[in-house]
């Protein structure tokens, strides 16, 4: 990923907590030099020194039988994004686009049935815990397990490199910056608004 180095983050915890927030991805490997994406949710974790992604898709889905001719595997993630009109700025410019994206780069390699059970129940807890009626592992009958177990291949990369860029008007000086804030916060955009907090939050 083409990143200046106005936008460029190379803060590990604020890349993993970008991706824990943002954590529908796609993934992306090549057949017989054809690339083939799926659009997924991962968990992002830290064992030992090492950064792993995991994951699970569709048994039917073709993707998965690529891990083993793929020595490496692309995520992508993707934050909020907003057009930015030139005439925010105090000076003629053209316009642009800010964003938040995140690439990573890894092996994959499939879960085990076990491994497979226990990124299953963390993500349940996840996304089901805080909820009135959680759907939790443990709340679930055995057929349904047993059948969702089968209908899935679960997978882990293990991260070689992360890319972030965070473009966020960076390269401005304060008065454009500000004044980029205000006219974001206009917009009907739920996006512009949600980059306009983003880049509030980093003055």
């Amino acid at each position: 990923m083409y990143i200046p180095k106005y936008f460029k983050v190379t803060d590990i915890n604020e890349v993993r907590e970008f991706i824990q927030q943002n954590s529908f991805g796609t993934i992306v490997t090549t057949k017989k030099g054809r690339p083939i994406a799926s659009h997924l949710p991962f968990g992002f974790s830290k064992v030992g020194d090492d950064y792993y992604i995991k994951g699970h898709m569709a048994y039917g889905n073709p993707q998965w039988r690529t891990f083993e001719t793929n020595e490496e595997v692309l995520i992508m993630y993707q934050g909020p994004h907003a057009y930015i009109s030139s005439s925010w700025y105090a000076h003629e410019n053209v316009p642009t686009w800010n964003y938040q994206a995140v690439h990573v780069y890894g092996a994959a390699s499939i879960l085990s049935e076990e491994e497979l059970k226990e990124d299953l129940t963390q993500m349940l807890e996840k996304y089901e815990k805080h909820r009135e009626n959680p759907v939790l592992w443990d709340t679930l009958s055995p057929e349904v397990l047993e059948n969702e177990l089968k209908g899935v291949v679960g997978f882990k990369i293990k991260v070689k490199e992360i890319q972030a860029a965070y473009k966020l008007s960076q390269n401005r000086n304060e008065e454009d910056y500000r004044h980029i804030i205000e006219k974001l916060n206009e917009e009907e955009d739920q996006n512009a608004h949600e980059v306009a907090n983003v880049m509030k939050k980093r003055l």
